[in-house]
């Protein structure tokens, strides 16, 4: 399991004006993405690799996991 006592914890400018109905994501740690519920702050993280985090914000960055239509 990651350590992330020492996480710095940034949430998305496009979250609802503000409010808690976001993420948030801590990219300040060696080797892990950390990433929560910005409405459950001491509720579970997720932990990914860096490269991994980079690959997934590129593919909703490209569309990949638009929905049709």
């Amino acid at each position: 399991m990651a350590d992330l006592s020492g996480a710095v914890w940034r949430k998305s400018t496009r979250s609802d004006n503000g409010g808690n109905s976001c993420v948030e994501v801590a990219k300040n740690l060696p080797g892990v993405v950390g990433v929560r519920d910005s409405k459950d702050r001491s509720g579970p993280v997720l932990a990914f690799e860096p490269a991994a985090w980079a690959a997934f914000v590129d593919g909703v960055k490209g569309g990949e996991f638009d929905l049709p239509g």
